[in-house]
């Protein structure tokens, strides 16, 4: 049996996926496969630490100066 991939519609903000474009565009990816990418480093992480995010997603940014 192959590896079929499940479609679901998504809608994001124009800003987010707009950021998402540009990240995609950087790692060399299409905007889908940025997002299958970043969506397996999440339940990874959550597998890995039982976490839905990581702490350094809940860091507050330092103040820029």
């Amino acid at each position: 049996m192959t590896d079929q991939k499940k479609q679901i519609p998504l809608r994001l903000s124009q800003k987010l996926y707009e950021e998402i474009a540009a990240w995609a565009a950087e790692d060399f990816r299409s905007i889908n496969g940025q997002i299958e990418y970043l969506l397996t480093l999440c339940v990874r992480q959550r597998k890995k630490t039982g976490r839905y995010v990581s702490e350094e997603l809940t860091k507050r940014p330092a103040p820029e100066n």
